[in-house]
Protein backbone atom coordinates (compact mmCIF):
# COMPACT_ATOMS: atom_id res chain seq x y z
CA UNK A 1 0.00 0.00 0.00
CA UNK A 2 1.27 3.35 -0.97
CA UNK A 3 1.83 5.33 2.30
CA UNK A 4 1.60 9.31 0.95
CA UNK A 5 -1.83 10.32 0.81
CA UNK A 6 -3.20 11.99 -2.20
CA UNK A 7 -5.41 15.41 -1.57
CA UNK A 8 -6.80 16.73 -4.02
CA UNK A 9 -7.22 20.51 -3.92
CA UNK A 10 -10.35 21.77 -5.88
CA UNK A 11 -10.87 24.75 -6.95
CA UNK A 12 -14.77 26.32 -6.94
CA UNK A 13 -14.34 29.11 -9.01
CA UNK A 14 -13.30 29.90 -12.94
CA UNK A 15 -14.30 33.53 -12.80
CA UNK A 16 -11.77 36.06 -14.65
CA UNK A 17 -9.35 37.76 -12.11
CA UNK A 18 -11.19 34.91 -9.60
CA UNK A 19 -9.58 35.26 -5.81
CA UNK A 20 -9.98 31.53 -5.68
CA UNK A 21 -5.76 31.20 -7.10
CA UNK A 22 -5.40 33.73 -4.02
CA UNK A 23 -6.64 31.51 -1.27
CA UNK A 24 -5.08 28.28 -3.39
CA UNK A 25 -1.61 29.40 -3.78
CA UNK A 26 -1.91 29.99 0.15
CA UNK A 27 -3.08 26.20 0.91
CA UNK A 28 -0.75 24.79 -1.62
CA UNK A 29 2.36 26.60 0.92
CA UNK A 30 1.11 25.03 3.67
CA UNK A 31 0.58 21.68 2.01
CA UNK A 32 3.62 21.25 0.35
CA UNK A 33 4.97 21.57 3.99
CA UNK A 34 3.46 18.51 5.23
CA UNK A 35 4.74 14.98 4.41
CA UNK A 36 3.12 11.95 3.33
CA UNK A 37 1.20 13.43 1.19
CA UNK A 38 0.39 14.05 -2.70
CA UNK A 39 -2.03 17.45 -4.39
CA UNK A 40 -3.56 16.60 -7.25
CA UNK A 41 -5.28 19.95 -8.72
CA UNK A 42 -8.97 19.88 -9.70
CA UNK A 43 -9.34 23.04 -11.54
CA UNK A 44 -12.54 23.47 -13.74
CA UNK A 45 -11.33 26.34 -15.68
CA UNK A 46 -8.33 24.13 -17.07
CA UNK A 47 -10.74 21.19 -17.32
CA UNK A 48 -12.50 23.46 -20.08
CA UNK A 49 -9.59 24.09 -21.85
CA UNK A 50 -9.45 23.40 -26.14
CA UNK A 51 -13.52 22.17 -25.24
CA UNK A 52 -16.91 23.39 -25.69
CA UNK A 53 -17.63 25.89 -22.64
CA UNK A 54 -21.05 23.18 -22.31
CA UNK A 55 -18.88 20.50 -21.23
CA UNK A 56 -15.25 19.61 -19.00
CA UNK A 57 -13.67 16.77 -19.65
CA UNK A 58 -15.14 14.20 -17.64
CA UNK A 59 -12.92 11.60 -18.15
CA UNK A 60 -9.76 13.60 -16.62
CA UNK A 61 -11.97 14.76 -13.69
CA UNK A 62 -13.16 10.83 -13.06
CA UNK A 63 -8.93 9.80 -13.02
CA UNK A 64 -8.07 12.93 -10.64
CA UNK A 65 -11.23 12.39 -8.06
CA UNK A 66 -10.65 8.66 -8.64
CA UNK A 67 -6.73 8.99 -7.02
CA UNK A 68 -7.55 11.15 -4.29
CA UNK A 69 -7.88 9.94 -0.80
CA UNK A 70 -9.34 13.11 -0.16
CA UNK A 71 -10.26 16.76 -0.46
CA UNK A 72 -10.16 20.36 0.07
CA UNK A 73 -12.73 22.08 -1.70
CA UNK A 74 -11.59 25.84 -2.21
CA UNK A 75 -14.72 27.54 -2.55
CA UNK A 76 -16.28 31.74 -2.73
CA UNK A 77 -20.13 32.29 -2.22
CA UNK A 78 -22.41 33.68 -5.39
CA UNK A 79 -25.47 35.17 -4.51
CA UNK A 80 -25.81 33.10 -1.12
CA UNK A 81 -24.54 29.71 -2.45
CA UNK A 82 -21.59 28.13 -4.39
CA UNK A 83 -20.80 28.93 -8.45
CA UNK A 84 -22.14 26.82 -11.05
CA UNK A 85 -18.73 25.37 -12.55
CA UNK A 86 -18.17 23.59 -9.16
CA UNK A 87 -21.76 21.84 -9.30
CA UNK A 88 -20.79 21.03 -13.22
CA UNK A 89 -17.25 19.65 -11.55
CA UNK A 90 -18.90 17.64 -8.38
CA UNK A 91 -22.06 16.26 -10.92
CA UNK A 92 -19.31 14.90 -13.69
CA UNK A 93 -18.89 11.51 -11.58
CA UNK A 94 -20.59 9.86 -9.04
CA UNK A 95 -18.60 6.92 -7.34
CA UNK A 96 -15.32 8.42 -7.31
CA UNK A 97 -16.26 10.58 -4.53
CA UNK A 98 -17.48 7.61 -2.30
CA UNK A 99 -16.27 7.32 1.62
CA UNK A 100 -13.57 9.82 1.00
CA UNK A 101 -13.86 12.70 3.21
CA UNK A 102 -14.07 16.79 2.32
CA UNK A 103 -12.91 19.72 4.25
CA UNK A 104 -14.10 23.35 2.99
CA UNK A 105 -12.06 26.44 2.84
CA UNK A 106 -14.31 29.01 1.63
CA UNK A 107 -14.49 33.00 1.38
CA UNK A 108 -16.74 35.90 0.33
CA UNK A 109 -18.18 38.97 1.87
CA UNK A 110 -20.05 39.03 5.16
CA UNK A 111 -20.65 35.08 5.65
CA UNK A 112 -16.86 33.81 4.69
CA UNK A 113 -18.60 32.02 1.88
CA UNK A 114 -20.26 29.55 4.81
CA UNK A 115 -23.56 29.65 3.19
CA UNK A 116 -22.45 27.53 0.09
CA UNK A 117 -19.60 25.43 2.49
CA UNK A 118 -23.18 24.57 4.28
CA UNK A 119 -25.29 23.26 0.80
CA UNK A 120 -22.06 21.70 -0.19
CA UNK A 121 -22.11 19.37 2.89
CA UNK A 122 -25.73 18.43 1.88
CA UNK A 123 -24.58 17.43 -1.86
CA UNK A 124 -21.76 15.66 -0.39
CA UNK A 125 -23.69 13.58 2.41
CA UNK A 126 -25.98 12.62 -1.23
CA UNK A 127 -22.79 11.28 -2.50
CA UNK A 128 -21.74 8.92 0.19
CA UNK A 129 -18.87 11.06 0.55
CA UNK A 130 -17.63 12.28 4.59
CA UNK A 131 -17.91 16.04 4.94
CA UNK A 132 -16.01 17.04 8.11
CA UNK A 133 -16.86 19.89 10.29
CA UNK A 134 -13.97 21.73 10.61
CA UNK A 135 -12.66 24.24 7.89
CA UNK A 136 -11.28 27.45 7.00
CA UNK A 137 -13.43 30.69 6.33
CA UNK A 138 -12.40 34.47 4.78
CA UNK A 139 -14.95 37.18 5.45
CA UNK A 140 -14.80 40.29 3.29
CA UNK A 141 -11.64 38.30 1.61
CA UNK A 142 -10.35 40.70 -0.42
CA UNK A 143 -9.23 42.27 2.95
CA UNK A 144 -7.47 39.24 4.62
CA UNK A 145 -4.67 38.94 1.89
CA UNK A 146 -1.81 41.21 1.48
CA UNK A 147 -0.14 41.78 -1.68
CA UNK A 148 1.98 38.62 -1.66
CA UNK A 149 -1.06 36.45 -1.04
CA UNK A 150 0.03 35.67 2.43
CA UNK A 151 -3.01 36.18 5.00
CA UNK A 152 -2.98 39.11 7.10
CA UNK A 153 -3.55 37.22 10.16
CA UNK A 154 -1.42 34.08 8.93
CA UNK A 155 -1.39 32.78 12.41
CA UNK A 156 -5.22 32.40 13.06
CA UNK A 157 -5.23 30.81 9.06
CA UNK A 158 -2.86 28.73 9.59
CA UNK A 159 -4.16 27.29 13.31
CA UNK A 160 -7.42 26.69 11.49
CA UNK A 161 -5.61 24.72 8.54
CA UNK A 162 -3.65 22.71 11.17
CA UNK A 163 -6.36 21.53 12.76
CA UNK A 164 -9.21 20.90 9.62
CA UNK A 165 -6.21 19.16 7.61
CA UNK A 166 -5.41 16.54 10.88
CA UNK A 167 -9.00 15.94 11.19
CA UNK A 168 -9.05 15.60 6.93
CA UNK A 169 -5.87 13.44 7.09
CA UNK A 170 -7.43 11.08 10.43
CA UNK A 171 -10.42 10.03 7.93
CA UNK A 172 -8.79 10.07 4.61
CA UNK A 173 -6.48 6.95 6.62
CA UNK A 174 -9.43 5.44 8.26
CA UNK A 175 -11.75 5.49 5.12
CA UNK A 176 -9.26 3.98 2.94
CA UNK A 177 -8.37 1.74 5.47
CA UNK A 178 -12.08 0.74 5.45
CA UNK A 179 -12.32 0.75 1.53
CA UNK A 180 -9.52 -1.52 1.24
CA UNK A 181 -11.03 -4.04 3.46
CA UNK A 182 -14.44 -3.73 1.65
CA UNK A 183 -15.37 -2.18 -1.56
CA UNK A 184 -17.91 0.32 -0.32
CA UNK A 185 -20.04 0.06 -3.49
CA UNK A 186 -20.58 -3.41 -2.46
CA UNK A 187 -22.03 -3.13 1.13
CA UNK A 188 -25.65 -2.44 -0.53
CA UNK A 189 -24.97 -5.06 -2.87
Amino acid sequence: MNDKMTIAVVYGSVRQGRFCDTVVNWVLTELWAESGIRVVLVDPMQLKDGLDDAAMNAALIEERIGEADAFIIVTPEYNHGYPAALKELIDSVYEPWHAKPVAFISYGGVSGGLRAVEQLRQVFAGLHAVPIRDGVSFSSVWKQFDATGTPINAKAATASLTVMLRRLKWWARALRAARMADAYGGVAA
